[in-house]
């Protein structure tokens, strides 16, 4: 059996090429193959895909065991040709090239993103581990009683007690411990004895899969909101990738996030590896550095300033969509160190909880709200990767985020600002606008009126002109005259 595996950088294909041949017992070789259709046959499996990890050379293999052996009879049926023709057919599947020993496939690290953290963020990545050791579950605020000893194979017992559970911290975090601050990448980029990442491949469809890099850090600080964006130096954002765009790269920001095609300008790469910058902070992801703008208003900051390589270490896991399972996979070659065998590591996956302390009441002294707006300072602590919408149809979540309408309404005003807020311009654009709902408020008047003349009808009678009334008029007053001349008054009578 000759098998051909070979990857893409989305896709990979395997191939099975199976031949029935048999030996004569006379020395004598029966029958042969054209030389060129051999070749053919030999180019079209190995060049199905690119690029190929090994080829398969048929027309040297079949010379080789026609030299070496007494004997050689080739027993090519139609029958057994129609099989072949079946077999390179029905033996292409999508998804990782994952082989019998459950190691992730070498281009899910050949395209994995590099971070670049900032270089004043005092908050770097954390090990999974530590941050469970430094909590305890808590529900409405309470600590969960009677908890054995919780790490990564046994954090989904805390799910009977429901979707609200909360890793807590045993330590004030305002306090800043050591353990929130993580632990920082050396000149390599490598994170020792820490393993703060989580890659997740899920197979979509016949020729995609998605690779999803979970970054994990104990503390955030959260949105900024001691400085909002002055509306003059609004921000342009970069162009959105085409719906349906499968190969591409998907940036999570807070509570929403961008996407981007994998050859858009806005993109950086380093030998084939997508750039991304941590936000100082808040680490959220963007493409660039510099200010980033998010919830409208809000600012966040990148710089070059730690490289860190995440799949240095990390976890790297197959997600199976039907049954709702992870299995864990070994790294890649020159990656992270494999964990024990006696440990699978994948009961934290399906935790249902959150990651962090229940946001503070309006009550708590830690906490801070911008008024009017309602943003908070410390917000709850995040889902883990169960939630993060592993399957989906395009780059972005099949279920996108519903604005709020104080968000929509700050959005509207930011959009107006430069051109029609700023300074003078508002009286003006206030003006207009009264000039604007005046004209309306005329025309709807004037509209009205129209309608309700349309509802009175013209009696069908004959028309009398003005001069016969005028007639009639005067001849019923010079008539009723004479008739009182006619008649003697009572006071003539009397006299």
């Amino acid at each position: 059996m000759f098998g051909k595996l070979s990857s893409t950088n989305n896709v990979s294909i395997l191939l099975f090429f199976e031949g029935w041949w048999e030996w004569d017992d006379d020395c004598y070789y029966v029958g042969t193959l054209s030389k060129r259709c051999l070749t053919l046959l030999s180019f079209a499996i190995n060049n199905c895909t690119s690029p190929p990890k090994f080829s398969v050379n048929i027309q040297e293999v079949v010379y080789e065991m026609a030299a070496s052996a007494p004997a050689f009879k080739q027993a090519f049926s139609t029958q057994r040709i129609c099989l072949l023709i079946g077999f390179l057919i029905c033996s292409t599947v999508a998804g990782p090239a994952i082989g019998a020993d459950l190691r992730c496939p070498d281009y899910v690290i050949q395209h994995a993103p590099l971070i670049w953290l900032h270089s004043d963020d005092p908050y770097m990545p954390s090990d999974l581990l530590t941050h469970i050791q430094h909590t305890s579950p808590a529900l409405d605020g309470k600590t969960i009683p009677d908890i054995p000893t919780l790490d990564l194979d046994n954090l989904e017992s805390l799910n009977k007690f429901g979707d609200e559970v909360a890793l807590t911290s045993k330590d004030d975090p305002l306090s800043y411990p050591e353990w929130i601050h993580g632990a920082t990448p050396d000149a390599d980029g490598r994170i020792s004895n820490a393993t703060p990442c989580v890659v997740v491949l899920v197979e979509k469809g016949e020729r995609d899969l998605d690779a999803f890099y979970f970054y994990f850090y104990s503390f955030n600080e959260g949105m900024n909101i001691s400085q909002v964006l002055e509306p003059f130096n609004r921000m342009v954002k970069g162009e959105k990738a085409q719906s349906g765009m499968h190969f591409g790269i998907y940036y999570s920001q807070h509570v929403d996030g961008a996407s981007f095609k994998w050859d858009d300008s806005a993109l950086t790469k380093t030998d084939g590896r997508p750039i991304v910058y941590s936000a100082r902070g808040s680490h959220a992801n963007y493409p660039s550095r510099g200010n980033q703008i998010h919830n409208s208003v809000l600012v966040d900051y990148c710089d070059e300033g730690r490289r860190w390589d995440p799949i240095l270490s990390a976890y790297f896991y197959h997600f199976d969509k039907k049954s709702f399972t992870v299995t864990r996979l070994d790294p890649p070659a020159k990656s992270s160190p494999t964990p024990p065998s006696s440990s699978n590591l994948t009961s934290f996956f399906y935790y249902s909880g959150r990651w962090g302390d229940i946001a503070y009441p309006a009550s708590d002294p830690r906490q801070e709200i911008v008024p009017k707006f309602g943003l908070k300072r410390i917000e709850s602590g995040p889902t883990g990767p169960r939630h993060k919408h592993l399957v989906r149809k395009g780059l972005k979540p099949d279920q996108r985020r519903k604005m709020g309408w104080m968000e929509w309404g700050v959005g509207i005003y930011m959009s107006l600002y430069p051109c029609c807020l700023r300074g003078w311009r508002r009286w003006v654009f206030m003006g207009l606008i009264i000039a604007v709902l005046s004209g309306a408020v005329i025309g709807a008047v004037v509209a009205v009126k129209k309608y309700r003349n349309r509802k009175y009808t013209r009696l069908q009678a004959e028309d009398i002109p003005l001069d016969d009334w005028a007639l009639e008029d005067e001849a019923l007053l010079s008539s009723s005259d004479e008739e009182d001349v006619d008649k003697p008054s009572k006071f003539a009578k009397r006299h």
